[in-house]
Parts: structure tokens; sequence; C-alpha cells
């Protein structure tokens, strides 16, 4: 049981950013011992203490390796590396580092595992607008994990005390786990953005009345693909093998930015791979595909 595996190392924050405050929160509040937060600006450090919890003292990075034993790296991909160095000058013993980049395995942590650190990676497949949404968003969540033996049973058991659930990525496969992650993401915040235009252009209403007319579909589309799947999920023209109505898109969309036209037909291409798994003829799909690449 957790209880029985529980530590009382001291832990040291690195980045004072969203996920920073709100992972060092999240912990200290579960009963871990979060004693101190480094970064690089001084007055946001302070403040990220704050947030975290009393008693949680802001640092320099040259400070955090020495005052715990155990390091959460909560920083950017490009600032890891130099963060990394920072920490490792003031080492002076053996320690568990863990850093929550997605695309990248250990090997920007190297400086600390030549003083003796065991490193891994704890992203959280989440996104974080806010410290005190990460708050409500961490709980539950997955989180990738990899590396050195002592560092991915920590990682694991930080995992338990989320209540979220790890998985074991292979470190050469972090690139296409990211690339998954992104694309559940950033992507959806994409096509979101694309259909307000289209909407907002096509009703004449603003930006965001059209955003709001938006959200109940998008919400059940959501909600649909997670309780049915991809597959028994899908509608629309695309799944009935319905060229007609998608030339009609197409045409309509020669006004749109070519950016715009071209992620229709990219996004409708992923989607006729759906739908011929859902079993659209082979003769529709051909049609359809055969409309949707040309140029």
């Amino acid at each position: 049981m957790l209880s029985e595996s529980r530590t009382f190392e001291p832990i040291g924050i690195a980045g004072s950013g969203k996920l920073a405050q709100s992972m060092g929160r999240l912990l200290r509040e579960r009963g871990e011992p979060v004693v101190c937060v480094a970064g690089r600006d001084a007055e946001r450090t302070r403040l990220a203490a704050e947030f975290i919890g009393d008693k949680v003292d802001p640092v320099g990075y040259g400070e955090l390796s020495d005052r715990a034993s155990r390091v959460l790296i909560a920083v950017s991909d490009s600032a890891l590396q130099d963060v990394a160095e920072s920490l490792a000058k003031g080492v002076s013993g053996a320690g568990i580092a863990l850093h929550t980049c997605g695309a990248k395995d250990i090997e920007e942590l190297r400086p600390l595992r030549l003083r003796g650190f065991s490193c891994g990676t704890l992203h959280p497949l989440q996104t974080i607008g806010s410290p005190a949404q990460g708050l409500r968003a961490l709980p539950g969540a997955a989180f990738a994990v990899s590396g050195d033996g002592p560092a991915v049973d920590w990682a694991e058991r930080l995992v338990g005390l989320l209540d979220g659930r790890a998985l074991r990525i292979r470190p050469e496969a972090r690139p296409l786990y990211h690339a998954a992650a992104v694309m559940a993401s950033n992507y959806v915040d994409a096509l979101i953005d694309a259909a307000q235009g289209l909407l907002a252009t096509a009703s004449g209403e603003d930006g965001d009345r059209a955003l709001r007319a938006l959200e109940p579909l998008v919400r059940a589309t959501v909600e649909n693909v997670f309780e049915r799947g991809p597959v028994a999920a899908l509608t629309g023209p695309i799944e009935r093998g319905d060229a007609g109505t998608v030339r009609l898109h197409l045409e309509a969309l020669d006004s749109a930015p070519r950016r715009i036209q071209d992620l229709y037909r990219a996004a409708g291409v992923q989607t006729l791979d759906i739908a011929r798994r859902k079993g659209l003829a082979a003769g529709a799909a051909e049609r359809m595909e055969a409309l949707l690449r040309e140029s």
C-alpha cells in the first residue's frame, strides 16, 4: 500500500509555472514533504511557493538539489537541459529527479545522472490552463513514465497518490507519444477554432456567439466518442458516403484560407478511414477519397 512505501525525503519543485504549482500543491495536500520551489524570476517563484503551501521556500536552482533529495522538474522542453545543469551544481549526494516534458526522455538530465541521481520522467497526459485548473484536472489523469528503476518507482508512486494511471513509454517512442497528446489536445483546439470562424462567417454572429453555438455539438461528440469509440460514434456525410454534400462543402470553402481547405481535406481523409472501418462500401469510399484528394 502507498502508506507502507511512503518516504519522507524532502521534495523540491524546479519551475514556477502552472504545472509546477499544481503538482507541488497536490503533492503537499496528499502529505508529501514539498519543501521548496526554484525558478529564475524571484517574484514569480515567491508567488509559486505561496500557492503550493505554507513553509515552502522560494530558492534558486543552485540551492534546490542541496535542499531536497527528490526533485520534480516542471519546466519547458527548451529550458530542461539548462535547468538540469544548474541543479547539478548544487548536488551533494544521491537523489531522484523526474522531469515533466512530454517528448524528451532522460538524456537531458545527464548532468544529474553523472552526479549520482536516478532520473526519470513524469509527463501528465492533460492540459493545464492555470494552476487552479490543474488542481482539478491532474487527479485521475494518465502520466507517461520512463527512466531509471528508482526514478520510475517514485514516479509510479506519485501517480498512485494522484489516483492516476501510469503509462510505461519506451524512450524511443516518447516523440510518438507526445504527438498523440498534441493531436488529442492542441489539434482539437485548432479544429474548433476553424469551425468557429466558418460558422461566424456563415451566420453573421460574432466569434464568441459562434463558439457558444458549437459547444453542445462538440461536447456531445466527445462524449459519444468516449462512450462508444470513434468508429461507432461517427456520423455525417463521409460516414454515409454522401459525396454530393462533401462537394458542396469544398466549393463553399473556395473562399476560405487555404489552410482551412487543407485542414478540411486532411481531416476528411482520416474520417474516411473510420467510415471504412464502420462498413462504408468500397465504391463509395473510393469516390469520396478521390473527391477529398482533388487539388
